[in-house]
């Protein structure tokens, strides 16, 4: 069985307090950066894989979406999303990313945040990808950095006075498993190095057109804690399209 810790009472309970569950896009530091490789979603069939709360579902239709399908694996994730992201045209469906069979020539655009270091085989989904989207058909996601997921742990290195020293990168070269916490929770994250994200979207057909590593949002590096992210990068963002 895949594992699942959001559909855990105390984890979901604190995943749900980040500013991210509750303010939706605006709380994501990356957001700024990632919809600048968005297309246009107006009048486009959208998928989005690991859709979580449903705020990427909830901005394709406001922007004129066709029809836009969201799956996750979290029940507890889509009954939120059920609550906070309705429109008409939005469906959501309890499903792995591993196991959603990607129809044929299906959709025009097929997004994700943040979910593809949860999952080992990151080649067939894009393979998968590649099935269900239509000629010109565009892909656009977001994961944790290779430079974040290296060591494992993913927590900062701090010196005798508590302070932060560095972050610490081990094993970049040994992609796969790695036990990290999240929220007080243990999980497996899969790390894979920028050549292999790169690689199997190529190898799958795709012609890459963006890769941002992008800094906090300038507007939020007020917050506690955000201008430690200029330190390090935490996220990458990709957006390919068909050949």
């Amino acid at each position: 069985m895949k594992e699942n810790p959001y559909d855990r009472d105390s984890f979901f309970q604190q995943y749900a307090g980040m500013a991210r569950s509750q303010q939706g896009l605006a709380g994501a530091g990356e957001w700024y950066a990632l919809k600048r490789l968005l297309p246009d979603p107006a009048g486009m069939d959208v998928l989005d894989l690991g859709c979580g709360f449903g705020w990427h579902c909830a901005w394709a239709a406001e922007q004129g979406a066709a029809s836009v399908l969201g799956i996750d694996l979290s029940e507890k994730m889509l009954a939120e999303a059920a609550k906070r992201c309705l429109a008409e045209q939005i469906r959501y469906r309890c499903c792995a990313i591993e196991d959603y069979e990607y129809p044929a020539d299906s959709f025009d655009l097929v997004v994700s945040s943040l979910a593809f270091h949860y999952i080992e085989d990151f080649v067939n989904i894009c393979r998968g990808v590649a099935h269900t989207l239509r000629p010109g058909g565009r892909f656009v996601f977001s994961v944790e950095h290779p430079v974040f997921t290296a060591e494992g742990r993913q927590d900062w290195l701090y010196g005798e006075d508590g302070n932060i020293r560095c972050w610490p990168v081990d094993r970049y070269f040994s992609a796969g498993p790695r036990e990290a916490v999240f929220l007080g929770e243990k999980m497996t994250k899969y790390h894979r190095t920028l050549t292999q994200y790169v690689g199997a979207l190529l190898a799958a057909g795709f012609k890459l057109s963006g890769l941002v590593e992008p800094e906090p949002d300038p507007a939020m590096l007020y917050l506690p804690g955000m201008a430690d992210e200029l330190r390090r990068p935490m996220m990458l963002l990709v957006s390919a399209e068909l050949g």
